[in-house]
């Protein structure tokens, strides 16, 4: 046991000096397999474009079948290493299928990066219905939840792997009407925490991202005219809506051996939007 604890140690510190000495810079997630739940628009596209740009082999996924196809189509298309499935989150079959599917094309997992959520309210905090309660922590913590609780044995084969869980600012400075979701959003940052104390001695790194008003469809009612786009920008340093993009990249670096001494943090990318609890 303390001599498999040593090569271990010793494997992590030779990827350690590879990524420090940018040996591993061109291509940073070459032969990973990732899976990236709501995959195929906004933030979620975005990151599953940009671990594929990294050499990973990526499965993405979305609750409607079209939407995969032309994910998956405009990827390939880029000549990126891209597949897909339907997978809604809450339901346990779909969850286990996507899992099996990146098994079996790719012969394990290396990066999960849990993004699905879903926010079908919009009110006082207290006008928020059980129905609406249910839906939201069962799609936005305890699906992503019991997720991660299906890639880890998976993680465990291949000797390690990383989480990201997608998080938001909200959880730091709650939007105004958006109740349910930044409380569903503040259970994720604990989710992390407590995981990545969990899954430490596995290798296993758990991290979460914290966007902050990024311009996507999902937060379109935040910016969808003028007044209250300029009324949300009053809370950022940086005076203008952030891109998917600028999400991704922080994704790659987390999932990558530059962060092989990172675990339980959150990565606020939000313009400078206050963020501490």
């Amino acid at each position: 046991m303390q001599k498999a604890g040593l090569l271990l140690g010793a494997r992590v510190w030779k990827s350690v000096r590879m990524a420090s000495s940018g040996v591993t810079r061109r291509n940073p997630l070459e032969n990973k397999v990732a899976l990236v739940t709501a995959s195929t628009d906004g933030i979620g596209f975005a990151i599953a474009r940009r671990l594929a740009q990294d050499g990973a082999h990526v499965v993405i996924s979305s609750r409607k079948q079209q939407n995969v196809d032309k994910a998956v189509n405009i990827l390939q298309g880029e000549g990126l290493s891209v597949t897909g499935t339907v997978c809604h989150v809450g339901k346990a079959e779909d969850r286990e299928r996507l899992v099996a599917m990146a098994v079996k094309l790719h012969g394990g997992i290396d990066i999960l990066v849990s993004n699905a959520a879903v926010n079908p309210f919009f009110g006082n905090l207290l006008d928020a219905t059980e129905e609406v309660w249910d839906k939201v922590l069962s799609v936005n913590v305890k699906a992503a939840a019991l997720l991660i609780k299906t890639v880890v044995p998976e993680m465990e084969k291949r000797r390690g792997g990383s989480v990201v869980i997608v998080s938001s600012i909200g959880a730091f400075s709650p939007f105004p009407g958006l109740g349910p979701y930044c409380v569903s959003k503040i259970a994720l940052l604990g989710l992390s925490k407590n995981l990545a104390i969990e899954l430490a001695p596995k290798n296993i790194r758990v991290n979460c991202l914290a966007p902050g008003l990024i311009r996507t469809n999902f937060s379109r009612m935040l910016w969808k005219d003028k007044a209250t786009e300029d009324s949300m920008k009053k809370s950022m340093h940086i005076r203008r809506l952030g891109e998917p993009e600028e999400c991704a990249g922080i994704v790659a670096f987390m999932c990558s051996e530059d962060a092989s001494y990172i675990t339980g943090e959150t990565v606020v990318v939000g313009g400078g939007t206050p963020s501490r609890l």
